[in-house]
């Protein structure tokens, strides 16, 4: 049984100098919002988090070693146990059966936006994918994986312990199958298309769920042309424009990322309209601009460029560079689809980068769109939303 009352740690009990972001709604507490410094505690204990007055605030999870000290799971005085993950869990699955009834395959915790901090659970067909991303939730981890075992009762379990956001928290990297085999990837289904998902070696959690509205948002737009699907991965964003008639090149840089976009081509009986290419996607795209050869759409669906406020100004740099390259690449009444997913990066600032490239053209803004609604964004929580996505027309 875990719980917030004594039996992880006997200091569970922490005072606040301020409240007023956690009374906003916030479930984060930064070390020095604490009464005091949170070193003693183990990492990952149960607390109960009190104001300067003595009222009873919330419980949550603290980390003395990390700037984000506390980590809110409720804000009523009660147990933090296998029922009470339990039924956070079946309110994450119901939230989505509402919204997202035909969907088999998709986010299924998104951390704070699903009021479980540092849990991320990603449903591929009948595989489940897990992270545990912080201390409070690792400590949690074995209670976790037997509810998720009980609730889905899935064909195989991975733990994609690999992201870096664990060694700010200082937990060791980690990548194992704890239930099931792999012996057969599975294969899910997206807006009438199949795509095989490596949950054990692709990246994040083997696909980019929170992309999934937004690329058969832009496929509506498509009627046919030749296009570029930059950064391509797995070959999703092309793939279904490619179903509306259109030709593709997909270019990316990893070999790996190739060849699963050339299968997931096969898969779907559309590799005849698919060019692949194994290139730096600044050096194609410079050879295209060059070369004076010009697209009726591109999409450019890059990695961070921005990973902590530290880089932002170099990160934006790769962000104008890219785009401003990608503009002069096409047509006139083309078409760009263009994301990012650097949450420093804001929407404003997003936007500011967009209107910077198309300097010289005039140009039509279509849609503003962000993550999925399985990646749903907790008002008070403006880290939950990160993707930004807009689609333009250059005329």
């Amino acid at each position: 049984m875990i719980s917030s009352h004594g039996d992880l740690d006997p200091l569970d009990r922490v005072t606040l100098k301020r409240t007023s972001r956690l009374n906003d709604g916030h479930l984060w507490i930064f070390s020095n919002e604490l009464e005091g410094s949170p070193k003693g505690y183990t990492p990952g204990a149960l607390v109960d988090v009190y104001d300067r007055h003595d009222n009873f605030v919330a419980v949550g999870y603290i980390n003395p070693h990390s700037l984000i000290a506390i980590r809110i799971l409720s804000r009523e005085k009660e147990e933090i146990d296998a029922d009470f993950l339990r039924e956070r869990i079946i309110a994450s699955v119901e939230y989505r059966k509402r919204f997202l009834p035909t969907k088999d395959s998709f986010r299924v915790i998104y951390s704070e936006g699903d009021l479980l901090p540092g849990l991320i659970v990603d449903k591929y067909n009948d595989v489940i994918v897990v992270q545990t991303l912080t201390y409070g939730m690792e400590r949690m981890q074995t209670i976790l994986l037997t509810l998720l075992d009980d609730i889905f009762k899935p064909s195989a379990i991975v733990l994609r312990n690999d992201s870096a956001i664990r060694q700010l928290e200082g937990l060791q990297m980690e990548k194992r199958l704890v239930k099931g085999a792999l012996d057969e990837l599975p294969v899910i289904e997206e807006g009438g298309l199949s795509f095989e998902v490596d949950p054990m070696s692709g990246q994040k959690t083997g696909f980019f769920l929170d992309q999934s509205e937004n690329r058969m948002a832009f496929a509506r737009l498509i009627s046919g042309g030749h296009g570029l699907d930059l950064f391509s991965y797995t070959g999703a964003w092309a793939l279904h424009v490619v179903k509306r008639g259109a030709f593709v090149t997909l270019v990316d840089s990893s070999d790996n990322a190739i060849k699963r976009a050339t299968k997931n081509a096969q898969l779907n009986n559309l590799h005849h309209r698919c060019e692949f290419v194994k290139d730096d996607v600044f050096d194609f795209l410079k050879r295209q601009v060059q070369q004076g050869n010009l697209y009726d759409f591109i999409v450019v669906d890059p990695p961070a460029f921005v990973r902590s406020r530290a880089s932002l100004k170099e990160g934006l740099r790769g962000y104008v560079e890219l785009n401003s390259l990608a503009v002069k690449a096409l047509k006139s009444g083309g078409l760009l689809a263009t994301s990012s997913c650097s949450y420093h990066l804001t929407q404003e600032m997003f936007m500011e980068m967009i209107t910077r490239c198309c300097v010289g053209r005039n140009t039509r803004i279509l849609e503003v769109r962000s993550q999925g609604l399985d990646h749903p964004r907790l008002l008070a929580v403006a880290e939950t939303q990160y993707l930004k996505c807009a689609f333009v027309q250059v005329l």
